[in-house]
């Protein structure tokens, strides 16, 4: 179990998420990606974003910013 307590302006609803369970680690994700400060969106791991990005519902402005970003990493890395 990987228990975490995420700041109030990620989320708001709940003191603690547990991130070993697949679907609170996506909306976890969905949540830092959307409300995240720059210092949130950097502790997250981008081969995760990755993999999880098409489940994660985004608003199309955000996904559409991760995907060229994503897109663009994998070709020059």
């Amino acid at each position: 179990m990987t228990i975490v307590n995420p700041p109030p302006h990620i989320v708001w609803s709940t003191d603690q998420l547990d991130l070993s369970d697949p679907f609170q680690r996506r909306w976890y994700l969905r949540q830092v990606l959307t409300h995240g400060l720059a210092e949130d969106i950097r502790s997250l791991d981008v081969e995760e974003i990755s993999r999880e990005l098409d489940q994660l519902d985004l608003p199309p402005e955000i996904y559409s910013l991760w995907k060229s970003f994503l897109t663009t990493r994998h070709v020059k890395g």
